[in-house]
């Protein structure tokens, strides 16, 4: 693979065009981030984590035929993957109560929500990513159509199904996570990544969070933290 242009600089990660038409490189840098930008750190080893957990993840997906952007993992902190158009929606899907769930609303942290809650922001820094409904996406925005808002809504119950039976495997309860979605061709596909920066992850046994709430609110080691999860992540991998 040879790493062209920079096309996209994100909080954590970065986008080049490659070699293969279609294709993008992601490189997850070792930044780290919260509050919208207000603490950010530098963590020598971050984006490689992320990169093995988001590959595996994308990795599982696919085997469970949920179509993604996923092509292979390269080297130690990247993937490549299908150039899509990105749709600027942030899809959050809730199985436990936590964050700014139980922040905004009259929801006590740990209730667990059957069936899970979808919430869709409206992807924008400038703007603090607000909270939109179905006719605020369709009707003024006019990002996709109603059609193409259900099918959004059953792929991301897809994968919240396949990740929480995985991560339960490890001793990991799934609370939360983000997803965001492109456009491949004529078909609508999980881009992005999915990794413990954009996971909410508690221990089983325990309850301790295993993911980024332990550098927002210094709980602890994050490195460690995002080690022990990549580590319980891959330990079939190592297996096989």
């Amino acid at each position: 693979m040879k790493q062209g242009e920079l096309v996209y600089t994100g909080k954590a990660k970065s986008l080049y065009r490659t070699d293969t038409p279609g294709h993008l490189y992601v490189r997850f840098r070792d930044d780290i981030t919260a509050f919208d930008g207000g603490k950010k750190d530098v963590l020598a080893s971050k984006g490689s984590l992320n990169a093995m957990v988001s590959a595996k993840i994308f990795s599982l997906l696919e085997d469970n035929g949920i179509p993604t952007h996923f092509v292979r993992r390269e080297g130690d902190c990247g993937m490549i993957v299908r150039d899509l158009r990105m749709i600027p929606l942030e899809v959050i899907v809730r199985n436990i109560a936590a964050g700014s769930l139980s922040r905004n609303y009259p929801v006590p942290e740990g209730m667990h929500l059957d069936p899970p809650i979808i919430v869709i922001d409206y992807k924008d820094d400038l703007l603090r990513d607000p909270m939109l409904n179905d006719d605020i996406i369709v009707t003024a925005l006019r990002l996709v159509s109603r059609e193409e808002l259900a099918e959004i809504k059953a792929l991301a119950l897809r994968v919240n199904a396949v990740l929480r039976r995985f991560f339960a495997e490890i001793g990991i309860t799934l609370v939360d996570f983000k997803l965001e979605f492109g456009r491949d061709a004529d078909r609508i596909v999980v881009g992005d990544e999915i990794s413990m920066d954009s996971m909410r992850l508690w221990d089983t046994a325990t309850g301790v969070s295993l993911d980024k709430d332990v550098y927002r609110f210094g709980k602890g080691d994050v490195l460690a933290v995002y080690r022990e999860v990549a580590a319980r992540a891959l330990s079939g991998d190592e297996q096989k």
